[in-house]
């Protein structure tokens, strides 16, 4: 078994969130001194009390000399004081996933796991959860894991071959020996540019995921398929919604075909998928690609498919009533993923807004304003919104809610959006309350036969807790407003 730490390293660990957590507690095995910092005085005060190093943010930089290695949460941006601080003083920065490989390689949990790596900018969860399912369905000891379930170090211990890891552009960053079994690049497009610097550096990333022996990528999806293209792995595949080429898996005559780890076999029918659109088919096509990889059979597949459900917050309808589907796409959080949603349905109210993370929407808006009967914003950078609709949809009638004094405005409509009306929450806590007029107004757009649609292309932090809590407080308004 190789050393992946010299006994008595001192390792700096930044964050004490469930990613910190998992790290400290590998470390003590290693025999690592392990020092923990983050920005949160009560989670230090607490690691301290259980007889933990600790050291304040505003000199952990200071002292980084000091230190063997630095092991980052996957929020750390590049650019943060203490990765600054490291690289600097050449001291190597790790995050939770390179830990996580490097002991699995080392042989520290048994033999090396068999790692199936999936991202993207949208998708991740539902083809991580559906490769994870046809695993389980072939009979494969399998765990699901990374930036879902479990963080890889606390499966690594678990009795299992194959890790399922839905990794993050983040992770991928801070985990640059990564070289999966397998890994899929399902799509790409602007996400999370305030911490990457440009798409460039964030394609960049996600790349890393095509680093292994059999790489897999989103053909019809221009900057994946552009990847897999450049990737060096010795056997590449692709998928695409149109008929597969030699070594693709594609939709031929209502089903799924592998003509990569096949002979245009069949793998399910289409009409199977659970998740509604496009974006479906995709991402089981992505999914059976991985698990075609490791020898998983077509009924398998097909069985694990016809037995799926989606995930929360993920196209989930909330209610009908008046002839109106009330549809919670929370997990929605970038432009590309809203326009997915979007255009699964033919007559859209669309809620909107919250942090776009640097993106934009006009390309978004000119794919779909043809299926927007009306539009409903709200959170920081709804302003935004409304000037791409000022642009490009300018007699869509626009609602925008206000939650108190709204002084997180960020920018005002250049063109005037006609016509469009304000409203102000009431009293009440402002996520409650926000949502309320939300629903009030976007129930005054809908008519018989149109989707309500929370898909906001934006992240939640500004009035909410998280994309759930935002999809949770969007369907309790729901039910509320149509019971």
């Amino acid at each position: 078994m190789a050393q992946v730490l010299s006994p008595g390293a001192a390792v700096l660990v930044v964050g004490a969130g469930i990613t910190g957590r998992a790290v400290l507690a590998a470390l003590t095995p290693l025999g690592a001194r392990a020092t923990l910092t983050d920005d949160s005085p009560s989670a230090l005060t607490a690691y301290a009390q259980q007889g933990g190093a600790v050291i304040d943010p505003a000199g952990a930089a200071a002292t980084i000399a000091g230190f063997d290695l630095v092991v980052v949460s996957p929020g750390i941006p590049p650019d943060a004081a203490v990765p600054v601080a490291a690289a600097a003083a050449g001291v190597p920065v790790w995050g939770d996933v390179e830990l996580a490989w490097r002991l699995d390689r080392a042989g520290h949990h048994g033999p090396p796991k068999t790692w199936l790596v999936v991202t993207g900018t949208n998708g991740k969860t539902t083809t991580t959860s559906m490769l994870h399912a046809m695993l389980i369905a072939a009979g494969r000891r399998s765990a699901l894991c990374g930036n879902i379930g479990e963080p890889v170090l606390a499966v690594l211990e678990q009795p299992v071959d194959v890790l399922a890891v839905e990794l993050s552009s983040f992770q991928l960053h801070w985990a640059p020996s990564v070289r999966p079994d397998a890994g899929a690049v399902l799509n790409v497009a602007e996400d999370h540019l305030d911490w990457h610097g440009s798409l460039q550096a964030y394609a960049h990333d996600k790349a890393r995921a095509l680093t292994g022996p059999i790489a897999v990528g989103g053909l019809d999806d221009p900057i994946a398929a552009e990847l897999l293209a450049r990737c060096a792995a010795p056997t590449r595949v692709g998928f695409r919604l149109g008929e597969p080429g030699p070594g693709e898996l594609g939709v031929l005559d209502g089903h799924l075909v592998d003509n990569a780890f096949g002979d245009r076999l069949v793998l399910a029918e289409t009409a199977d998928v659970p998740v509604a659109g496009p974006v479906g088919l995709l991402n089981a096509l992505a999914a059976a690609a991985l698990a075609r990889a490791v020898g998983v059979p077509a009924d398998a597949v097909a069985q694990a498919l016809a037995s799926f459900a989606p995930g929360r917050h993920r196209a989930e309808v909330v209610a009908v009533a008046g002839g109106v589907t009330w549809v919670d796409d929370s997990k929605a959080t970038n432009p590309h993923a809203a326009r997915a949603s979007i255009t699964a349905y033919p007559r859209v109210v669309w809620v909107a807004g919250g942090l776009l993370k640097g993106a934009s929407v006009d390309e978004l808006l000119v794919a779909v304003r043809d299926r927007l009967v009306g539009v409903v914003l709200l959170g920081r950078d709804r302003a935004v919104v409304a000037n791409a609709l000022a642009r490009h949809a300018p007699d869509v009638p626009v609602v925008e809610v206000l939650a108190g004094e709204d002084s997180g405005v960020v920018e005002k409509a250049v063109t005037p959006v006609t016509p469009t009306r304000v409203v102000r929450a009431g009293d009440g806590p402002v996520s409650e309350a926000v949502m309320t007029a939300v629903v009030d107004a976007a129930e005054g757009l809908a008519g018989p036969g149109d989707t309500v649609l929370l898909a906001p292309a934006g992240a939640s932090f500004d009035q909410f807790r998280s994309y759930g809590h935002r999809g949770d407080t969007f369907a309790a308004a729901v039910r509320a407003a149509t019971r």
